[in-house]
């Protein structure tokens, strides 16, 4: 996959980025990682810049967390309520757990989004939550767009300053990513035994 991103973006140049970091949004294992250390790297080599890299990127960025949102408006508290009517007993779930879910997320959705814009693979799943619970779309593309900037701000610059060694950054990252993938699965792992014997209570 390396290869075929690598190849997109010196063959297209900026709308590679663009479509690839758009793609990735929707499609979160596609590595953001290779696309924008490698995409800074390009600016030693290519008319890309620096700017012009992070400018795209981010705009691409946006565009999938928007497709994102869209899914999750569609995924509403009222369509929740109709699936848990019919399959709640076999998934052990009540309304009051959505509710509970969605005043959480209103009450802490927009910082939540901020925050999950810099973790792998969250910064793309969060988008569908923040549509789920009707978040704000003006606040959920304020906050998408500065996470995203940060994020994408701080590969392309670290890509660019590196150079050849760009694929180190990518190995370290990928380390980084690996953590976090752990954690959330302890999380998750963590968070069903602790629902599964909040209901036997």
């Amino acid at each position: 996959m390396e290869e075929w991103i690598k190849g997109l973006v010196e063959q297209f140049g900026y709308w590679g980025v663009f479509f690839l970091i758009a793609i990735e949004n929707v499609f979160p294992p596609i590595p953001s990682e290779v696309i924008l250390t490698f995409s800074g790297f390009l600016t030693y080599s290519t008319n890309l810049t620096v700017f012009g890299v992070i400018l795209v990127s981010t705009a691409g960025s946006v565009i999938g967390a928007v497709i994102l949102y869209g899914i999750g408006l569609l995924l509403d508290v009222e369509r929740l309520e109709k699936i848990i009517d019919k399959y709640g007993k076999i998934l052990r779930l009540t309304k009051e757990d959505i509710y509970k879910a969605d005043a959480w997320f209103d009450k802490y959705g927009i910082w939540t989004v901020l925050f999950c814009r810099v973790i792998p693979l969250v910064r793309s799943l969060i988008s569908i939550p923040a549509g789920m619970s009707n978040m704000n779309f003006g606040l959920f593309l304020l906050f998408t767009t500065i996470g995203t900037l940060v994020w994408n701000t701080v590969l392309v610059n670290v890509g660019a300053s590196v150079g050849s060694n760009w694929h180190q950054i990518v190995e370290y990252m990928d380390v980084f990513s690996n953590v976090v993938y752990a954690i959330l699965g302890l999380l998750f792992i963590l968070a069903i035994v602790w629902y599964i014997r909040k209901r036997r209570k």
